[in-house]
């Protein structure tokens, strides 16, 4: 695999291997190429391909030596930041913490909205509660901390920023990420009657759509 820092490939038990990439441009640029793979019949036997931030597991794999000799071979295009059509989210830009990402932003209130969805994200992973994806695509100069205490209570359908990521809280849970906005009706982030129950998988693509008469 080319690029200027090394790819670590683990073995992960006897039928699984830990991908480590360098960055998390890297790690999406290498699940999208294993889901090409998979798609053209090219990948060895996977059962399960799991992206985190830095890291891939690849499970079930009946001959992980194998499969970890040839990604240590691949050479991979950049992923198109086009590609695939894109998740809408609803959203009202009425969140707590405006005030201060308007700060650390250095922008008006009103200005957090308009920045926040002019950007199309991606789904990094999967995490902290069914339906909670990780989604990246903001610029290094809009990313803003925790909180240093989390709140004990989000609420449902609460927008929230920390770091490079984006999310939407599918279900009332503590948590420390900065709120500024609500997804008016959260229920389709996880629906158990769908063959796939979250909405937001690795890879898809989203646009925050701000409701009318909203920031």
């Amino acid at each position: 695999m080319t690029g200027n820092r090394p790819v670590q490939v683990r073995p992960a038990g006897r039928h699984a291997l830990l991908v480590e990439l360098p960055d998390a441009e890297r790690t999406g640029a290498f699940h999208a190429e294993l889901l090409r793979r998979r798609a053209a019949g090219t990948l060895p036997p996977v059962e399960e391909i799991v992206p985190g931030a830095r890291t891939v597991l690849l499970d079930g794999v009946p001959h992980p030596d194998d499969l970890a000799r040839r990604i240590t071979g691949w050479d991979m295009p950049a992923r198109a930041s086009d590609e695939g059509p894109a998740v809408e989210i609803p959203i009202r830009y009425d969140g707590p913490d405006l005030d201060r990402v308007a700060a650390l932003w250095q922008v008006g209130v009103d200005e957090v909205g308009a920045r926040h969805s002019s950007y199309t994200y991606r789904v990094a992973f999967c995490g902290f509660a069914p339906g909670f994806g990780y989604l990246t695509g903001l610029p290094e100069a809009l990313h803003v901390p925790r909180h240093d205490t989390p709140r004990t209570r989000v609420p449902a359908g609460a927008v929230g920023l920390a770091g490079p990521y984006s999310a939407v809280y599918p279900r009332v849970t503590p948590g420390g990420w900065q709120l500024i906005g609500t997804m008016p009706d959260p229920a389709p982030l996880w629906d158990l009657s769908r063959d796939e129950p979250a909405l937001l998988t690795p890879g898809t693509r989203v646009r925050f759509v701000a409701e009318s008469g909203t920031p």
